[in-house]
């Protein structure tokens, strides 16, 4: 939906954004991203983790732009002290996690009518034994549904599932408000109807 990308066949399940540690980004800004690093990675990355907005394959600026904001900040965990660790780490968490089987095994899938977001939020909590945070782009002028947008799963350092929690003080806006070009992701109200669509029209 956004301007000048060149967005064609995006993936018809969820993929990852990216390995967030709270309350820290760019941490060391001369520790560079270095695709070589991640060679070994490179089918996964590309099936996992694509840019979905840059969409040739030898794109590597959203790697590029994860690493330096939060990889470099995640670093500090001996489990994820490398490009290579980094990466491979968050490909392992989404395959554990499988948010794709867990959504089908639970009847949720993409469709034209709408789900309500209790139900959305119920199952997964079912599911995970944890709450994630759901969040949603907000209806558009004369709409009544939000739209699902984004999964997000908190772990503990030690890399346990852990309830995802507003932190004291107010949300952290970084994670509350992710810019996708001119819309922007919140976290999803509980009262709108949602829409969780195949593609994004």
């Amino acid at each position: 939906q956004m301007n000048a990308n060149d967005c064609h066949d995006p993936p018809k399940y969820w993929t990852i954004h990216g390995l967030w540690p709270d309350r820290a980004e760019d941490c060391n800004r001369t520790w560079h991203f270095n695709v070589t690093e991640i060679k070994d990675l490179m089918s996964d990355m590309r099936h996992y983790w694509p840019d979905v907005l840059h969409s040739s394959l030898n794109r590597t600026q959203f790697w590029k732009h994860e690493w330096e904001k939060h990889g470099t900040c995640a670093a500090t965990l001996e489990v994820l002290n490398s490009q290579k660790k980094y990466f491979g780490k968050a490909i392992e968490l989404y395959q554990h996690v499988d948010l794709n089987g867990c959504l089908l095994k639970a009847g949720i899938k993409p469709s034209s009518s709408y789900y309500k977001m209790t139900a959305i939020k119920e199952a997964l909590t079912r599911f995970y034994g944890v709450t994630p945070k759901i969040q949603c782009l907000p209806p558009e002028e004369g709409e009544k549904a939000q739209t699902i947008g984004q999964i997000e799963f908190c772990f503990t350092k030690e890399l346990q599932l852990v309830n995802c929690t507003v932190p004291e003080g107010g949300s952290n806006p970084v994670q509350a408000h992710l810019k996708l070009g001119t819309s922007e992701l919140s976290v999803c109200n509980d009262t709108l109807p949602t829409y969780y669509p195949s593609e994004v029209q």
